[in-house]
């Protein structure tokens, strides 16, 4: 993965797909959950195939094309994972089923604003959506932060994606107000939201 972070807002189909919600709060049948984990230097290629759908998927949730990704050495996925595997600068967490990766949350530090852990590269894969992967995910990246002596989190949402901004209102996080310019795109938007670790 690259240094730079990616944008929160991404939400590929999975084989083993799980029983889902109905929307209205309950399960249709029962929907397995999936370890979350923080990545190990192993993970590359996995990393690498989730970080493609993710693009092919959502190409506006972040802040590389799937061409500049699929490019990439496999040697700059494996550092970069092993980066984010230890430390408390940055982190990448996985949703881990055995197989593929159905699910990503990454952490890191605010660089102007002691305390806060800017979220990025959400995703989960189509399939896994609705069975509260997205909340596991947010969960290990706050606690991963509390560890860290950051008790507030920050996630970037292009404004118009009422999925993503309705899904982070339901885990907690409260639209600031602030605007600020895609930083690839400069026709879009993206808002910012927070909440406490």
């Amino acid at each position: 993965m690259n240094s730079a972070p990616s944008r929160a807002d991404g939400s590929g189909t999975d084989s083993s797909a799980p029983e889902r919600r109905d929307g209205a709060g309950g399960t249709v049948g029962t929907a397995p959950r999936a370890p979350i984990r923080r990545v190990r230097p192993a993970d590359a290629a996995r990393i690498r195939a989730l970080r493609l759908e993710m693009l092919a998927d959502a190409p506006l949730a972040f802040l590389e094309t799937i061409a500049d990704a699929a490019a990439r050495p496999h040697a700059e996925f494996a550092a970069r994972v092993a980066y984010t595997s230890r430390g408390s600068e940055t982190a990448q967490f996985v949703a881990d089923p055995g197989g593929r990766f159905v699910g990503h949350a990454g952490g890191t530090v605010a660089p102007r604003e002691a305390g806060l852990t800017v979220i990025y590269a959400v995703y989960v894969t189509p399939a896994w959506r609705g069975t509260g992967l997205l909340g596991d995910l947010i969960d290990e990246v706050a606690t991963w932060s509390r560890a860290c002596g950051r008790p507030e989190l920050l996630l970037e949402v292009v404004v118009g994606n009422d999925r993503a901004y309705r899904a982070y209102q339901r885990l907690g996080f409260t639209d600031t107000g602030v605007r600020v310019p895609h930083p690839t795109i400069p026709a879009l938007t993206e808002l910012q939201m927070r909440r406490p670790a």
